[in-house]
């Protein structure tokens, strides 16, 4: 009988985040100054972030050490476990063998406490001691909070509404590690209170929380500001992920054919997929060419129906330009359940990987994604967040091509972590009341119509 679990040593786990910048064939666009237009440098970024994970930001090394206290707290939960779906694959009745890198196992129950630790520790060290941030489902803020408990950092979260509505004991999380957490548009900004002066029961997006949390950062000196996703330094903390992956794949004596993760803002995917993708890129290790396939909500589908081009990261156009797959930064999806899915923009990085053609993007209707959910949970024991039925639903696709056509491939995915704070979500879906919700095209023209105008290089 194959094993199931495959668990690495402590001593095992990796020392340094890989950088996928030093592989890339053709570097990608760089962020600009929003009103000269010209790249931003580390004095632009200085009021939101410590010098330290700026210079991560723009680094091009391979390798960035992991600091030993960083590496002290992830042993509370790391090396995560690679699991093998026997009872996955046996309910479906393909041939293919598929495995599971499980992130629920952290004390949050998700990915995010891989880029909070080393953000809450860097921002101690340079001695910030107030961190302001931004969450949708609530994965990254109970994150940050449980982060910022360790390292005796002030934290405030600004919860996108509808999330926030629908999880109160993700809120509840937030406030036990110490947290503030406020429903976003708020009247506590300038940005908040704009929108809500349009609309008073704005269901919020992540675009408008990014916005809230910036302007504090940026109008208070004593107080930083932390995303869980999208920026370059955030996806290479979380290739941890796919380097633990590799090794126990050896262990299983298995290479993936497919990768397959969700994307909203980019980081879960970039964790398990980035390490691969380098591999790959430096044509050294396994010689099979593997499909990396990024699954997206179709009610929010920046790679699969966005716009390859310069926009802003929020709504308030607070943040430089990136240029990136873009619904347009105005642009609010509906309240789907996926909260951390509910973002106009992907990560630069993904982007310009799929612009090269690295990888592959699908969405899915969160109908269909539960339905995956629901499937894995009979079948594996563990019910999944919302944002990772999307990964699970890509994952029984390839599954079931290969039952199909009578291959045999391995299928690696990204179990992001668990869906216990989302069981109105789930009770929802059961009960039939889970609706579908399309985007409203109009209002994706107009988002679209609004991108800033950047001359092309010469």
């Amino acid at each position: 009988m194959a094993a199931t679990k495959y668990l690495l040593d402590e001593s095992r786990m990796p020392t340094h985040w890989y950088n996928i910048m030093a592989d890339l064939p053709v570097p990608p666009p760089p962020p600009l100054h929003p009103g000269t237009l010209q790249p931003v440098g580390p004095d632009d970024l200085a009021p939101l972030f410590p010098m330290a994970l700026i210079a991560q930001e723009v680094a091009t090394e391979r390798e960035i050490e992991i600091p030993e206290p960083v590496r002290e707290v992830f042993r509370l939960w790391r090396p995560s476990p690679l699991v093998r779906a026997h009872r996955l694959e046996k309910a479906l009745g393909t041939p293919a063998r598929i495995y599971y890198k499980y992130e629920g196992v952290s004390p949050a129950g998700s990915h995010k406490p891989n880029t909070a630790v080393p953000q809450a520790w860097y921002n101690a060290q340079a001695g910030i001691r107030k961190i302001t941030t931004e969450t949708g489902a609530g994965q990254w803020g109970s994150s940050l909070a449980f982060a910022g408990a360790l390292f005796g950092l002030e934290i405030t979260v600004f919860q996108v509404r509808i999330s926030y509505d629908q999880k109160p004991y993700r809120r509840a999380l937030m406030e036990t590690y110490g947290a503030t957490c406020h429903p976003s548009p708020s009247n506590l900004t300038n940005s908040g209170r704009a929108i809500l002066a349009k609309d008073p029961n704005h269901p919020g997006s992540l675009g408008i929380a990014i916005s809230e949390a910036v302007e504090v950062a940026a109008t208070h000196d004593d107080t930083k500001y932390a995303l869980g996703s999208v920026l370059n330094h955030v996806l290479m903390h979380q290739t941890i992920i796919g380097q633990e992956a590799m090794l126990q794949l050896e262990m299983a004596g298995d290479d993936p054919d497919v990768v397959v993760g969700c994307t909203g803002g980019g980081s879960n995917f970039a964790g398990i997929a980035f390490p691969f993708i380098g591999q790959q890129l430096r044509g050294k290790g396994k010689t099979k060419q593997r499909r990396i396939v990024a699954v997206e909500p179709a009610a929010c589908p920046s790679l699969t129906r966005g716009t390859y081009a310069y926009d802003f990261g929020d709504t308030a156009h607070l943040t430089p330009l990136t240029k990136m797959h873009t619904l347009g930064s105005t642009f609010t999806p509906p309240g789907f359940h996926a909260g951390g899915l509910r973002y106009h923009g992907m990560a630069p990085l993904v982007s310009h990987l799929k612009q090269l053609g690295l990888i592959e993007a699908t969405a899915y209707h969160q109908n269909d994604c539960f339905a995956a959910g629901v499937l894995f949970a009979r079948a594996e024991g563990i019910v999944p967040a919302p944002e990772a039925n999307h990964a699970v639903k890509g994952a029984i696709v390839e599954a079931l091509r290969c039952k199909e056509q009578g291959r045999s491939e391995v299928i690696l995915l990204n179990l992001c972590g668990h869906g216990h704070f989302d069981m109105t979500a789930y009770s929802n879906y059961a009960a039939g009341k889970l609706v579908d919700q399309a985007y409203d095209e109009g209002e994706l023209a107009m988002a679209l119509s609004g991108l800033p105008s950047v001359p092309e290089p010469a």
